[in-house]
């Protein structure tokens, strides 16, 4: 019983966030903030309702799954962001009127002077 309402009440939680992650990329102003709000609030819900499943299903195999999917996610879901929205910005996506300040622009113009390919070599 106790853990029942500790799963639905971490589910809420999970809901809740992914729930924000949603009106997040409806509400922001640009590509940028929308990849923002998506990784991180979804990435955090997803792995509450998770922790749901694993406190309803107490079984070793599950909560490994459950740990295994949680690791799974938190280090693949800032990268693909990192990389989706570099992609984005560098395909020249819009960025909002309010931005005053674009450091990443100086970068990308110095490494495109300089005939550079983004590619690192030794």
């Amino acid at each position: 019983m106790i853990a029942e309402l500790i799963a639905i009440g971490v589910a809420a939680c999970g809901t809740g966030l992914i729930l924000v992650a949603s009106l997040g990329i409806v509400r922001m102003p640009d590509f940028l903030t929308r990849m923002h709000a998506s990784s991180k609030a979804g990435t955090l819900g997803a792995a509450l309702i998770l922790v749901a499943v694993a406190v309803t299903l107490p079984e070793t195999a599950i909560l490994m799954r459950v740990v295994l999917i949680i690791l799974f996610l938190f280090l693949t879901a800032p990268l693909s962001a990192h990389m989706i929205a570099r992609a984005g910005y560098r395909r020249e996506a819009h960025l909002c009127k309010e931005t005053v300040i674009d450091e990443y622009r100086e970068a990308c113009e110095a490494e495109n002077d300089s005939g550079a390919s983004g590619i690192e070599t030794d």
